[in-house]
């Protein structure tokens, strides 16, 4: 992958995407494998905000059959099982608990209504990939599996499947399925504004975030997929609701599997997975009115999970646990006077296309798991637009996925592995990462064998995976690095010596010099 902002200016395009997040990820990846000439900007880094900031799931949306949004339901676990078939090293199978209690309202009840909901999800799942149909266990064998849960008034638990990923990876690597389609993708541009047409053209004035250099770049359609940025557009603004999302970073806790669990203050659902190792624990989705360009972790949002968690396990956490956290914000589609402070779950996760033009399109509202069927939908108006006819083929083509058997190819690469000295725990976050790329990072080791050490002890971040997402993700500062190709700058407290040696490891491959090297460790010590 390799960033190059004057190839902007060389050509027209027919479709410029301005947006790297996961719907601008999944519309310029379909399109160019349609044949389009595409451009894609993207004004911070890839996946820089709401995209690298969710709940890592690849999920039907349980709760939602709640208000009756069944054909949202049935559109996501579909696209959950699509992905696990084309791209399993990217997304996979994770079980969660639901535990009950006695002191829940209506016990009986709700242990009905939960069974009736969770044979609907599974029915709506189809023949599936991944394990989901669901079971009960009784308080015994639920803690078996949770054993750090309250036990006292625990009844037992609904066990089911959904799919977990790489957000950050996820779209990076769609990007890179871009790039090698033919499509123009840069980061660090901003788009600035609309220019006059020439003959049957669109211009924009653009901006490179690095050199500050502006120029124009035509093409015939123009989709934003802006995400929280539409909430600035004076156009785009009416459609516009946002929520803001917070998740902590805990420590490990016992076993693989996730729960899914209800805030006894407000009745929210809230999350604790596995994820590299740690916990995550969210979500707020409270709604937001903010600065969007300013989106902090308030000490209200901490309090809110703290507490909410605390009452589900044996062992309390409290501030002095929390490893890091990170920030979000949604947008959802506006409907009428529907908000999310008086009516939280009636408020649609589902996504729309507006068009101000026949050629200026606007992506609303939507989700992570739904993001690769919308985006076709989009790229199937720019095609009626175009006169294109060819069909989408993101249902059977994703960038890094093994082209052989799954488990063969993944235990032919863990063996390797083996072989080279890494260790089974990084070996397996190598493969979810980087798929068929990984073949790259084990060419690196096997001249340098050192570089399969891990960066820090405790996390399965090895020294050639750090090399090799500085010399080929498209990174230009070191938060990129840490943040978004690999998070450890949220999975572990780093201290500026740590973030010193990084990247004195990386300055060589990243043409930086000791005073960009300073820089650049600042601005991750100022993020922490």
């Amino acid at each position: 992958m390799r960033r190059d902002f004057a190839a902007l200016s060389c050509q027209s395009f027919d479709l410029l995407v301005c947006g790297g997040g996961i719907y601008g990820a999944w519309t310029a990846y379909d399109a160019a494998l349609r044949g389009l000439k595409v451009a894609i900007i993207e004004q911070n880094d890839w996946a820089s905000a709401t995209s690298s900031a969710s709940s890592k799931l690849i999920h039907g949306g349980l709760r939602y059959l709640e208000t009756y949004d069944f054909k949202l339901v049935s559109k996501s676990l579909k696209e959950r099982e699509l992905l696990l078939q084309i791209a399993p090293h990217r997304v996979w199978p994770l079980q969660f608990g639901m535990p009950l209690y006695t002191y829940q309202r209506n016990h009986y009840l709700n242990r009905l209504k939960l069974k009736i909901g969770l044979m609907l999800y599974d029915w709506l799942a189809g023949k599936t990939r991944s394990k989901t149909h669901h079971r009960y266990l009784d308080a015994e064998s639920l803690m078996t599996h949770f054993p750090y849960l309250r036990n006292n008034a625990l009844k037992g638990s609904f066990i089911y499947s959904d799919a977990q990923t790489d957000d950050a990876r996820l779209v990076l690597e769609l990007i890179a399925g871009a790039l090698d389609a033919g499509a123009c993708c840069v980061n660090y541009c901003q788009f600035i504004q609309f220019l006059a047409r020439e003959e049957n053209l669109n211009g924009a004035l653009i901006q490179d975030q690095v050199t500050e250099k502006q120029q124009a770049i035509y093409f015939k359609q123009i989709v934003f997929t802006t995400g929280q940025w539409l909430a600035n557009d004076r156009y785009s603004q009416q459609w516009c609701l946002l929520a803001k999302g917070v998740h902590l970073i805990m420590p490990a806790v016992p076993g693989d599997k996730a729960l899914l669990l209800t805030a006894r203050s407000d009745g929210r659902v809230f999350f604790l997975i596995p994820w590299y190792g740690m916990t995550l624990l969210g979500t707020t989705d409270t709604e937001f009115r903010g600065d969007v360009t300013n989106v902090k972790v308030e000490p209200s949002d901490i309090r809110y999970l703290l507490d909410a968690v605390n009452d589900y396990l044996q062992a309390p956490w409290n501030e002095q646990d929390i490893i890091g956290h990170f920030v979000g914000v949604r947008v959802f589609k506006r409907e009428g006077q529907l908000n999310l402070q008086d009516s939280p779950s009636s408020v649609s996760r589902d996504w729309e296309l507006k068009s101000q033009t026949d050629d200026i399109h606007y992506s609303i509202g939507g989700k992570i798991t739904s993001a690769r069927q919308d985006a076709a939908a989009i790229v199937d108006k720019v095609c009626t637009q175009l006169g294109n006819s060819r069909s989408c083929a993101t249902q059977q083509l994703f960038p890094w996925a093994p082209s052989n058997t799954f488990r063969i190819w993944w235990e032919q690469m863990q063996s390797h592995a083996s072989v080279l000295g890494i260790d089974d725990e990084s070996t397996h976050w190598l493969l979810r990462r980087h798929g068929t790329e990984t073949s790259k990072i084990f060419h690196r080791i096997e001249k340098q064998p050192q570089l399969a050490q891990r960066i820090i002890p405790s996390l399965p971040f090895i020294y050639a995976d750090l090399l090799h997402c500085a010399e080929s993700e498209m990174v230009i500062h070191l938060d990129d690095l840490l943040r978004r190709r690999m998070p450890l700058l949220i999975l572990t407290k780093l201290s500026k010596e740590q973030l010193q040696h990084i990247a004195q490891c990386v300055a060589d491959t990243l043409n930086w010099d000791a005073v960009r090297v300073a820089q650049e460790v600042n601005r991750c010590s100022n993020d922490a």
